[in-house]
């Protein structure tokens, strides 16, 4: 009697599916729910179970397929084989797709991505077209990293070099360390500066004070806890941070072909990505309709977790 009490119903149970790369190899992809099929795609950084607080009250009417990037949680493990880490990502995107499409017979799914796994989905539309996709929803991510004489939306907006510079000096620090394993063999002076940048990123990623209070608690390491901290994900981190500041990520020539419904997400009081330039981009895009949380940075999902809840549920009801 007990045991059945604690045994959820089959919809809300996690598993695992095992998709194969181009380049073969395993990827893990966790899915939940019972229904009609969508795909989500992570952050940087991110773990793709971290969508769950926003799936679960959906998982009887929808079966969400939740791939791990190369080198983020359940994928940890496994190593990019390219510099260009955005498009090997679009590929790994594609094999999983494919393989989803395939199992359901179906031609097509929604998507819906945020920062770094929208940044996929612009490469993947780069690289695959819009025949499956059935319609897209793109939280908080322009179509190119860099700032440029005609484009201002990049990254970190006006404070983009300063930032940049940032992020160069650390990638800098790091490399002459970059086949140490074990991140408590590092100098203790680049463990600092690495965890001091990621909190630094996340910070600039959340608006509300409840967001910023729980990214400074979750990321703070006092110097006798930073000594024996097993950082796992920090070379991929870093490697993912070079591309970005040395790839010329630009996707805005695929827009006009991105002719599938899009919902275009915007947080209204994002640092990362200047929303008056994102609302650039839903006017590029030729099937696109525009929602603003205005309290929201960056990190639609943490800053505005009801506000994020209800617009998947509409965009997943059209």
């Amino acid at each position: 009697m007990i045991k059945n009490l604690l045994t959820l119903p089959m919809q809300y149970q996690l598993q695992t599916m095992n998709v194969t790369t181009a380049n073969n190899i395993t990827l893990p992809v966790s899915v939940i729910g019972k229904g009609k099929p969508v795909l989500m795609l992570h952050a940087y950084g991110m773990d793709a179970r971290e969508f769950l607080p926003f799936i679960l009250p959906l998982a009887g009417e929808y079966q969400f397929y939740l791939p791990h990037f190369r080198g983020f949680g359940e994928a940890k493990s496994i190593n990019l084989t390219q510099f260009d880490f955005v498009r090997q990502y679009a590929d790994d995107i594609n094999a999983v797709i494919e393989q989803v499409c395939h199992e359901l017979s179906i031609e097509s799914l929604p998507v819906a991505a945020i920062s770094m796994g929208a940044q996929v989905m612009w490469a993947y539309f780069e690289c695959f077209g819009i025949s499956r996709v059935s319609h897209y929803l793109n939280i908080d991510q322009s179509p190119a990293i860099h700032n440029q004489s005609d484009w201002q939306g990049g990254l970190f907006g006006e404070r983009q070099q300063e930032v940049f510079d940032i992020f160069h000096n650390v990638v800098d620090m790091t490399l002459p360390y970059a086949k140490i394993d074990s991140f408590t063999h590092l100098p203790f002076a680049i463990k600092r500066r690495v965890t001091d940048v990621e909190r630094l990123f996340s910070l600039l990623s959340v608006n509300r004070s409840r967001s910023k209070a729980i990214v400074q608690f979750l990321t703070h390491q006092n110097d006798h806890k930073l000594v024996f901290y097993n950082h796992s994900t920090w070379q991929h981190k870093m490697r993912c941070l070079q591309a970005y500041l040395e790839l010329p990520y630009d996707f805005r020539a695929v827009i006009e072909k991105v002719t599938i419904p899009v919902v275009n997400l915007i947080g209204g009081r994002s640092r990362l990505y200047n929303p008056e330039w994102q609302q650039k981009v839903t006017h590029m895009l030729p099937n696109a309709i525009e929602v603003v949380l205005p309290k929201a940075g960056h990190a639609v999902p943490m800053d505005e977790p009801i506000g994020f809840y209800k617009i998947l549920k509409g965009f997943l009801e059209d």
